[in-house]
């Protein structure tokens, strides 16, 4: 067994970052759910700086308004630009962007629509380190236009996911905390065959609720 990283994930980050190897090199062709079977293009992403400052603030935008919502991510206060790049950039991140595109310059073009283009987001991280880093966990991100549509872009990266992170040398995935109250996220692990490993009870006070509520997680073999 191949363990992805080493004691430091940041270490290896930086020898990756330095010899100009990315862990995956390929992008992914997705079809989405909807009946016109919308094209769409997954991205590797191993640097912020593989990126657009645009793009960049649209991640940000969304993400802060994530937080804001209060209901999934466990943050009180919305996170600056440099916290925001720290917190999602410093892993491996996969970007689906809509439509079949053959390279990934769409990525760096500052006159991009990412309203009408960036459709979702994860990054693939250590659940923890050392001897345990090949246990992995992931955050994950859906565009505000893109919820509720038949494009099920929240399933559709759930699928994505479980074909990259075993690529990364991954052989078990740990989902933390997944609030009961996020109905559609505990549809999603639920259909890809995760298993329910264990419940919080009182996990989280989130915001409009009068009461603490209880986070399940979830967890899945990758080999």
């Amino acid at each position: 067994m191949t363990v992805p990283f080493g004691e430091s994930h940041e270490a290896e980050l930086q020898k990756i970052n330095e010899s100009g190897t990315k862990l995956i090199t390929e992008s992914l062709p997705v079809t989405l759910s909807d009946s016109e079977a919308t094209q769409a293009t997954l991205f590797p992403i191993n640097n912020v700086s593989e990126i657009s400052d645009e793009l960049l603030t649209h991640l940000f935008d969304t993400f802060n308004k994530e937080i804001e919502g209060g209901r999934t991510y466990p943050y009180f206060d919305q996170l600056s630009l440099e916290k925001f790049k720290g917190y999602w950039f410093s892993h491996f991140v996969a970007l689906l962007v809509k439509g079949d595109h053959k390279d990934a310059s769409i990525l760096k073009q500052s006159s991009a629509n990412w309203d009408e283009l960036f459709l979702g987001t994860f990054y693939i991280k250590p659940n923890y380190t050392g001897r345990c880093s090949h246990n992995c966990n992931a955050g994950f991100l859906v565009s505000f236009n893109c919820r509720g549509t038949p494009y099920k872009i929240g399933k559709n990266l759930g699928k994505c996911y479980l074909k990259w992170a075993p690529k990364l040398g991954y052989t078990y995935s740990v989902f933390n905390l997944v609030f009961v109250s996020n109905i559609g996220s505990v549809k999603i692990w639920d259909s890809l065959g995760f298993e329910r490993v264990g419940l919080i009870k009182n996990a989280a006070r989130l915001k409009g609720d009068d009461k603490p509520t209880d986070a399940i997680i979830f967890g899945k073999d990758l080999v």
